[in-house]
């Protein structure tokens, strides 16, 4: 199944994406307006290569995990709008609005 919803961060919503998988954690992406926070299923190197500002979090089952967990990964192109590793996935989604 995949649903499709609002993620509030700080005063600002986020595009939520969770693709539940046999036998395993959900997919989980949050979209804002210039980049994304991707669970570890998806692939930062190919982030870096296409271009675009994202950040990784691992080892989340939920939207609010996304929000609380640290950015274990960060591509050059959200390094500069203010992200890096350390920081909380809400943190790093409010430098991405």
């Amino acid at each position: 199944m995949i649903s499709v919803v609002s993620v509030k961060v700080y005063d600002k919503i986020g595009l939520g994406v969770r693709v539940e998988l046999p036998d395993s954690p959900p997919l989980l992406l949050v979209v804002a307006e210039k980049g994304f926070i991707m669970c570890g299923f998806l692939n930062v190197d190919a982030a870096e290569r296409l271009g675009v500002a994202a950040a990784v979090v691992s080892g989340v089952k939920s939207f609010e995990d996304v929000l609380e967990e640290e950015v274990k990964a960060v591509t050059s192109k959200a390094e500069t709008l203010g992200v890096s590793i350390g920081m909380k996935g809400a943190d790093a989604l409010k430098r991405m609005f």
